[in-house]
């Protein structure tokens, strides 16, 4: 008899572990997808083309708040969780509210969930969202060109429109980007890349993703998302730490698994960091892995313009996944504006429509505006408060230029940041012997 399963996601892991798992699997039937974290998905419907022969009217996506009602109208056997960055007491409430209603809770593994590539895999993931990996990645990057590697990165997905035109995409031009409509989060993820003369894929269905990827690199470069495990089988497994928020290594889903796994960990930002909350960290990483090599890093930040913003007011704007599902509740542009001793405004009084409601969701919010920016109307929103701001300049900490789609009436300079090894040099060592 068929198992009757709900997946819980956020649109990204749930449609990978349908795919690879459930979608050809005769012992199960996935009667619904449930979705969180991420606004206008719930709703929509996971398409007949993604979906298979087995569902060909599609799998119907729901708000994760129907998730009782929709256990009992189903008769559902099992509630699979497939979405990351959660602290394990939030998990254990999913898991209570599941059980409450009947049906047994599931988080998959690695082995019925990661793809087995043909050519060699380094994977890039962290333990929370915002410890570095996009940064780390593009250093990894540079030391395969300098080994004359090809390479592609295939990013964790983002899927947030039209689930039919994403199933694989693949990003050389800044014309990709608005090919598929990129939200501001994809463009953050995505436009470094670009820059740095990268190819990027991502989209929805990541073994056709990899087969086509295999056709162009001798090595795939997996950038992760939030502190989700790679969709791929890495060779070497690249797990990155953040002194800033010492315990969360070993408190947060499936954060302390990835810690666990790694080969090479990489305790980041460990200049701008407190030396006991170092050494929180390293205690917690060999608590849990005797035999990964770890390497201290800097989050090296650099001011576009540091003469501009010296003791100005200022609206930092940073990073927001990073504050949302990272918690933390500033950034690389809030240390920028300290440290050129900048009056940093509150934006809470300046905010509209879904910006208002981020801040009401998010209590740890400092002063600083997430760079929200899922939909054209959101984005509308964010520009509205930018441009309400009463303030000398705009600090910008996000990894993309946002005055390429945000109108601002006025002046803002950005702040980029990249890995910086502090000490012997070991990555590039690590990654050498590797290949």
């Amino acid at each position: 008899m068929k198992r009757k399963v709900i997946i819980m996601g956020a649109a990204g892991r749930d449609f990978h572990n349908f795919n690879v798992y459930f979608r050809n699997n005769p012992n199960y039937d996935v009667v619904a997808f449930t979705a969180a974290q991420i606004p206008n998905i719930s709703g929509r419907k996971y398409p007949k083309e993604l979906a298979g022969k087995r569902y060909p009217k599609g799998i119907k996506i729901y708000p994760e708040s129907d998730l009782p009602k929709l256990i009992k109208k189903f008769k559902v056997d099992e509630v699979i969780l497939a979405y990351s960055d959660l602290p394990y007491m939030h998990v254990m409430h999913k898991c209570a509210l599941v059980n409450s209603c009947g049906a047994d809770f599931t988080m998959m593994g690695p082995t019925n969930t990661m793809l087995k590539s043909k050519k060699k895999v380094i994977s890039v993931c962290a333990v929370r969202t915002g410890c570095g990996k996009s940064e780390t990645t593009r250093a990894v990057c540079k030391i395969l060109d300098k080994l004359h590697k090809k390479y592609v990165v295939v990013r964790h997905p983002m899927p947030y429109g039209d689930l039919k035109k994403q199933i694989i995409q693949r990003f050389a031009t800044f014309k990709d980007l608005d090919k598929y409509n990129c939200t501001i989060e994809e463009r953050e993820e995505y436009e470094p890349h670009i820059v740095q003369g990268h190819v990027v894929y991502a989209g929805v269905d990541y073994e056709k993703i990899l087969r086509q990827a295999e056709k162009e690199a001798d090595v795939i470069i997996w950038d992760g998302g939030n502190n989700d495990l790679p969709f791929y089988k890495p060779d070497l497994h690249i797990v990155l730490t953040d002194p800033h928020r010492p315990g969360h290594e070993i408190t947060y889903y499936p954060g302390e698994a990835n810690l666990r796994m790694a080969d090479l960990v990489i305790i980041n930002k460990s200049k701008t960091a407190k030396k006991q909350d170092i050494e929180t960290v390293r205690y917690n990483i060999r608590k849990v892995n005797q035999k990964a090599k770890i390497i201290y890093t800097a989050s090296e930040i650099v001011v576009e313009y540091p003469e501009m913003i010296q003791n100005k007011k200022v609206l930092v704007v940073e990073d927001g996944p990073t504050l949302t599902h990272g918690q933390m509740s500033y950034g690389a542009g809030y240390i920028a504006a300290k440290k050129s001793k900048c009056n940093i405004i509150d934006p809470r009084k300046y905010a509209v429509g879904s910006i208002k409601k981020v801040f009401e969701r998010f209590p740890n919010l400092g002063k600083v505006l997430p760079a929200m920016g899922y939909s054209k109307k959101q984005i509308k929103e964010l520009q509205k408060t930018i441009n309400k701001a009463k303030c000398d300049i705009v600090i910008i900490g996000t990894p993309i230029d946002l005055r390429k789609i945000i109108k601002m009436n006025k002046p803002a300079v950005r702040i980029r940041y990249k890995l910086k090894e502090i000490g012997t040099p070991e990555l590039e060592k690590t990654i050498k012997k590797f290949i």
